[in-house]
This record gives C-alpha cells, structure tokens and sequence, in this order.
C-alpha cells in the first residue's frame, strides 16, 4: 500500500520591523504566540510545517522548519520561496504595513527641532500570495482589529481571494497581543462562521486547524 503523502503547511507569526536606521524601527506588540502555537498545531495532526517568522523571544515547535526573517521585504521572499510546495498556508503574522521611505545606514542624532517621517507602502504578502494559489491549495488569513471586527474581516476574505480568515479584536482590554489568551471569529469563503474561545491560544490553534480541515 503507497503510504499518503504529508500535507505540508507554511505559517507565518510574529511582527516585522522596519527600521528607521540601525537601532529604530517601526513594529507592533505581537509576540507570535498564536503564530507559533498554529504551527504547533498543525505539527500535531502530522503535517509538516515550515514557519516563517519575525522577532519574537519563542523557541519554534519542535519539528517545524524555522526561517527567520526581520521586514515585510523579508518575509516576503521567504514565504514567496515556500508558497508553490504548500498545501495551506496559514498567515497569522502582524505584518507592518508601511516602512520608511528613507531609511539611514546611521544613527539618526537628536535635534532640537520636529522629524517628519515619510512612510511608503510594503507589499501586501498574504494578498500576493493568495493571487497565485493553484487549485485545492488552502489560503487561511488573519486580521487584529480595534473595532466593527465582522465587517472589516469579511471585507478582507472578498478583497484577498482567501479560503478562511480568522479576526480578533487588539487594543484596550481586548484579548490579542501580548497575551497568553485569544478569541477567534472565524470566516469562511462559503458562509460558514464560528467563535473560537476565549481560550489559550494553543487551545484555539487546535480547533482552528479542525475546522477548517487540516489532517496529514
């Protein structure tokens, strides 16, 4: 009997950091633990799992296969180079937005006087991935908002080809960054709709991967 083949799932987690010059940057407060624990997750239905990762202070699941990367560029590249062999992608990294237009190579020295920052566009790496997604391949996005959560996940599931979205609310008291807890509203391309939690992250990262699916 041909043994199954192991699906293989690329995640990403974690900020990016997008430096001003060598010792400023601009990032978010995700730690990657929701990123990690998907990855972990995953790893336990007996797939295999590549996890492209920002700065964070977690050590990768044994098993996975750990590129760390700094930028947007970055992660880019890296998820770009692993896309085509996956099965599912499952992006839940905080990916910055904008970067600056004009980084220095040196420490940018105190005035007296006010900086204006001019800030330019990264490239939307879950959008550009989903683009170019082969049939049967899996797209799963995630969004962190501060308000009208639904709307603004649904809206994001349309505009960004995904096959599921998972959202959370982030600031104020709202479970998300910087904590060991979470709760999940998630989408799918069909209509289907669920919460997951409040729970651990590891908890929702295991019904996360139920739901929509994934088994080696």
């Amino acid at each position: 009997m041909v043994k199954a083949r192991k699906k293989h799932v690329l995640v990403t987690a974690g900020p990016t950091r997008e430096h001003l010059d060598p010792v400023r940057f601009l990032s978010n407060p995700s730690t990657g633990k929701m990123g990690y624990a998907v990855a972990e997750a995953a790893l336990h239905t007996g797939c295999s799992v590549d996890l492209v990762s920002g700065p964070v202070g977690l050590s990768a699941p044994a098993g996975a296969v750990l590129h760390e990367v700094v930028s947007a560029a970055e992660m880019l590249l890296a998820a770009e180079r692993l896309f085509d062999s996956c099965d599912c992608l499952i992006a839940v990294a905080a990916v910055s937005d904008w970067r600056p237009a004009y980084p220095s190579g040196h420490k940018v020295k105190k005035g007296a006087g006010a900086q204006t920052l001019d800030l330019v566009p990264n490239q939307d790496i879950l959008a550009t991935l989903a683009a170019r997604k082969r049939e049967g391949q899996v797209v799963v996005g995630f969004c962190a908002e501060t308000e009208d959560l639904e709307t603004n996940a649904r809206a994001k599931l349309a505009a960004k080809n995904l096959d599921w979205i998972a959202g959370n609310l982030v600031g104020g008291t709202a479970r998300g960054f910087q904590s060991d807890q979470n709760e999940l509203l998630v989408l799918d391309s069909s209509g289907q709709r669920a919460i997951l939690g409040p729970g651990a992250k590891s908890e929702l990262a295991a019904a996360l991967v139920r739901l929509i699916g994934l088994r080696s």
